[in-house]
C-alpha cells in the first residue's frame, strides 16, 4: 500500500504480512487482468507464508448489463476451483438505471461483496485497483479543481462493516499483466472499457504518465491524515453538540488555522445537511467568508442554515426539502441523509420532519427521543426547555423543526412503541463510504454524537509504520 512499492509482487508481500492474523480476505474478482492478478498473487503469498494463518474467498459481481456476463463470472468461477479457493457470484437484480449507471453499479457491486464477505465470514474484501487506475482518477480530478487531490484511498471503510483494501493501487496494470503471461493465465477484457461515452476510458486514451505523481498523491495523503487528526483536536475543543440536532462552532474555534476550519466546517455542512460531500470550493469559500466575518446573521448552503451569534456559529438543518421516509416491519433505512431507522414494530411507521406536526408541538417535545445506537435516551421535555433557555431561541427552534418525529397512521407513536425503532445519527459522508484519510476526524465525530464508533483498519502496519 505504499507508492514506493510498485512491483505487484513486493505490494501483496507488505500487504499480506502487514495484515492482523488470523484473516479472512474476500477477493473482489471481475475476470480482468488487475483482479485475476490479484487473486493469484495472494494465493500464492498465502500459501507461501501459512504461518500468516490467512485465508482467501472470493466474489465476482454481475452487474447483467451486457450479454455474456454471466458466462465470464462463470469462467471465473472455474479459475477459483482450480485454486482451490471458495467463489460466489453475486447478480445486481432488478432494474437499472437509465442515467448514473456507472455510480449506480459502483454502488450496487459494494453492497454485494459486502453481503458476500457476510456470508463467507470475511474480514476484510480487497479490489484490484491499479496505478493506472489512480492516474485516471487524478487526472479527471484535476480537470475539475486545481487542489491536488488525494485520488483513489488505499482503504475505505464500507457501511461501518468492511474494510475494502487496494493492494495493487501503487503497481501498474502492464505488470501484472506481465506476471499473468508468464503463468500462462488468461484475462477477460470488459468491452465497456473501450466505450468512449465513459469518462474514464476517454481520459485513458489520453492520459500520459507522470512520474511525479506518487510523490504529489504520497504528500497529498499526509496532508489529509494531519488534517483529520488536527480537526479532531478542533472538535474536542471548539465544538459543541445540542440534542443531535444543534451544532455550535465556540467563537474561538472560527479563529483557528484555516485550513483546520475548511476541513472541520465542511465536513460538519455534510454532516448536518446530510449530504454525501462537503460543500464544492465556490461554497466553502461563501461559508468561511461569512463565519470569519464579525458581522452576525444567517445563510443558508448545503441544506444547512449557518447562524452567527455574538457566542459562536450555530448549525441545523433548514425545515425545507426534508423528504418522509416509510419502513415496513423489519426494513431500515436512512430518513433524511442524517439518521438511520430500523423498524423493529409490527406496523408500518412513518418518519417525518417535526415541522409537518407543528400542530402538536407539545405531544411531540414529550415524546422526542435521541438514541445512540443500541440504547435509548429518553429527553425529557424539561430537558429539551433547559435546552431553549441556553440557546438562542431561533436556532433551537429550527433545529427542532428538522428533528425526526415517528408516526403511524398519522398518529405519534407511543413511548412504548417508539423504543421498537432503533433510530441513530447518521454521518452521510462517512457511514457509506470512510477513507482512512478521515478516520480521525469520524472517528470523533462518533464520539460527539455518542454513537459507535468505525472498526479499526485490520493492519498491523502502513508502509512499515505500526499501528
Amino acid at each position: 500500500m505504499s507508492p514506493e512499492a510498485a512491483s505487484p509482487q513486493l505490494a501483496i508481500l507488505e500487504f499480506v504480512t502487514s495484515l492482523q492474523s488470523p484473516a479472512r480476505i474476500l477477493v473482489a474478482i471481475s475476470g480482468g487482468s488487475d483482479s485475476t492478478g490479484l487473486l493469484l498473487l495472494l494465493d500464492q503469498a498465502v500459501k507461501a507464508a501459512s504461518h500468516l494463518r490467512l485465508s482467501l474467498c472470493a466474489a465476482t459481481v454481475d452487474h447483467a448489463l451486457r450479454a455474456g456476463s454471466a458466462d465470464e463470472a462463470r469462467e471465473v468461477a472455474a479459475l477459483c476451483a482450480s485454486l482451490g479457493i471458495p467463489h460466489t457470484i453475486m447478480i445486481w437484480q432488478g432494474d437499472k438505471p437509465t442515467t448514473g449507471i456507472m455510480a449506480a453499479a459502483r454502488e450496487a457491486r459494494y453492497g454485494l461483496l459486502a453481503t458476500a464477505a457476510t456470508d463467507f465470514k470475511a474480514d476484510l474484501i480487497v479490489t484490484g485497483h491499479t496505478l493506472d487506475d489512480q492516474r485516471e482518477t487524478l487526472q479527471m480530478r484535476g480537470m475539475r479543481t486545481e487542489q491536488v487531490s488525494t485520488g483513489i484511498a488505499d482503504a475505505v471503510l464500507f457501511d461501518r462493516r468492511f474494510w475494502i483494501l487496494r493492494p495493487l493501487l501503487f503497481s501498474t496494470r502492464a505488470d501484472i499483466r506481465a506476471f499473468l503471461k508468464e503463468r500462462g493465465v488468461p484475462w477477460i477484457d470488459d468491452p465497456s472499457n473501450e466505450d468512449t461515452k465513459y469518462e474514464r476510458v476517454r481520459m485513458r486514451r489520453q492520459l500520459s504518465a507522470d512520474a511525479g505523481m506518487t510523490k504529489d498523491i504520497s504528500a497529498a495523503w499526509e496532508e489529509r491524515l494531519a488534517l483529520s487528526s488536527r480537526g479532531a483536536e478542533w472538535l474536542d475543543r471548539h465544538f459543541r453538540l445540542h440534542g443531535c440536532l444543534l451544532g455550535q462552532v465556540m467563537p474561538d474555534g472560527l479563529r483557528q488555522d484555516r485550513a483546520v476550519l475548511d476541513y472541520a466546517l465542511a465536513r460538519l455542512a455534510a454532516v448536518f445537511g446530510g449530504q454525501p460531500f462537503a460543500p464544492g470550493r465556490g461554497h466553502m469559500e461563501r461559508i468561511l467568508a461569512f463565519a470569519t466575518g464579525s458581522k452576525p446573521g444567517r445563510m443558508t448552503a448545503g441544506r444547512v442554515v449557518f447562524d452567527l451569534r455574538h457566542d459562536g456559529l450555530y448549525l441545523a438543518r433548514e425545515n425545507r426539502g426534508i423528504s418522509p421516509l416509510v419502513l415496513r416491519p423489519g426494513e431500515a433505512g436512512v430518513w433524511d441523509g442524517r439518521f438511520y431507522a430500523r423498524n423493529g414494530s409490527v406496523a408500518s411507521i412513518e418518519i417525518q420532519a417535526a415541522a409537518a406536526h407543528a400542530q402538536d408541538t407539545s405531544r411531540f417535545i414529550e415524546s422526542i427521543t435521541a438514541q445512540t445506537r443500541g440504547a435509548w435516551i429518553p429527553v425529557t421535555s424539561t430537558g429539551m426547555w433547559e435546552y431553549m433557555q441556553r440557546l438562542p431561541k431561533s436556532a433551537w427552534k429550527r433545529a427542532i423543526a428538522s428533528a425526526p418525529v415517528l408516526s403511524a397512521e398519522e398518529s405519534l407513536l407511543s413511548e412504548e412503541s417508539a423504543r421498537m425503532v432503533e433510530l441513530a445519527p447518521y454521518f452521510a459522508p462517512f457511514d457509506r463510504f470512510l477513507t482512512r484519510f478521515d478516520f480521525i476526524f469520524a472517528n470523533r465525530l462518533s464520539a460527539v454524537f455518542a454513537t459507535a464508533p468505525y472498526a479499526r483498519l485490520p493492519l498491523r502496519s502502513i508502509d512499515g509504520k505500526t499501528i
